[in-house]
């Protein structure tokens, strides 16, 4: 049975769900999740995950991403993107570089941020954006995110228009609104701003180098072997022949010593191999051992939870 990760260059207008739908058909499976939402307007890097590989998609979510995107500066949106109602409007026609860089500064590092009020967090169980299209008015909690690096690379005035879009690279922690950030950046300046333009560049360790448009994986499906997959993404361990057979079965084994900063957890788990390097298991680090946290099972075509983990 295909299992891996597909690394999908998203086009523009699609949503992600309509994205998992074109791959289920290309993949002959009904067993396609995704590693993180792309707003419609967005393009970029998705990552895919068909069969056993689904749950690989957890420990990617998490991961820290980069988009390059354009910021308007002198407008605000009800939606701060493009495809919202502008609500504002103020000349931004004085603000000088200087603001920009000092309140882009300002906007780096840990952060509180409110998300965007049409995003897709659940409100009393309903989604915040489905909320604001019935006229409620959403008010959502800000929360902590880190802003690893915000570069400007260029900045492009239309003075008749009162407006300045910013081209910029934003590399962020997971949960991070690139629009909220493109909010309160023209907040922070007192004219307002919303985002022009997103690109997706890089979830974790998949970068755009390695995506495929839906046309190139339509004539051919590039499919990231999960053994690869999970090298790149987390700390590995090669086992011997004997902690692989006992792996296989679910059991514990003497820790051993997994490249990487820390120890293994449940949620940061470390990735175990066989001596042909086939992917055994995810494993956690348990005092003097280390116990299988999800072992894929050989033969049967389905990772399994590990009993006891």
């Amino acid at each position: 049975m295909l299992s891996g990760l597909v690394i999908v260059d998203k086009p523009q207008g699609w949503t992600s769900h309509d994205v998992v739908g074109r791959m289920r058909r290309l993949a002959g499976t009904r067993k396609v999740g995704h590693a993180g939402t792309l707003d419609p307007m967005a393009t970029g890097v998705l990552v895919l995950g068909i069969n056993k590989a689904t749950r690989l998609l957890t420990y990617i979510v998490g991961t820290s991403k980069t988009y390059t995107a354009t910021i308007r500066l002198g407008q605000s949106t009800v939606t701060d993107d493009a495809e919202g109602e502008v609500t504002a409007t103020a000349s931004a026609a004085g603000v000088t570089d200087e603001m920009i860089y000092d309140a882009v500064a300002a906007l780096t590092g840990e952060i509180q941020q409110v998300p965007s009020s049409v995003s897709a967090i659940k409100v009393n169980g309903e989604r915040a954006y489905a909320r604001v299209r019935s006229g409620e008015d959403v008010k959502l909690a800000a929360r902590p995110v880190t802003i690893h690096r915000f570069e400007v690379h260029g900045v492009r005035r239309d003075a008749a228009a009162g407006i300045v879009d910013l081209d910029v690279t934003v590399e962020c922690s997971s949960g991070t609104y690139i629009r909220a950030l493109a909010r309160d950046l023209g907040n922070a300046l007192g004219v307002g701003g919303h985002l022009t333009a997103l690109r997706r560049t890089q979830v974790g360790p998949y970068s755009l180098d390695q995506a495929r448009t839906l046309e190139q994986l339509a004539e051919e499906l590039n499919v990231l072997d999960m053994a690869l997959a999970a090298r790149a993404l987390m700390p590995n361990r090669e086992l011997s022949p004997e902690e692989t057979t006992e792996i296989s079965f679910g059991r514990r084994i003497p820790a051993g010593t997994a490249p990487g900063p820390g120890a293994a957890t449940a949620e940061h788990p470390a990735a175990a191999f066989a001596p042909d390097g086939s992917l055994v298991a995810l494993l956690a680090d348990a005092g003097s051992y280390a116990k299988p946290v999800l072992v894929f099972a050989p033969g049967n075509g389905a990772p399994t939870a590990a009993a006891g983990a």
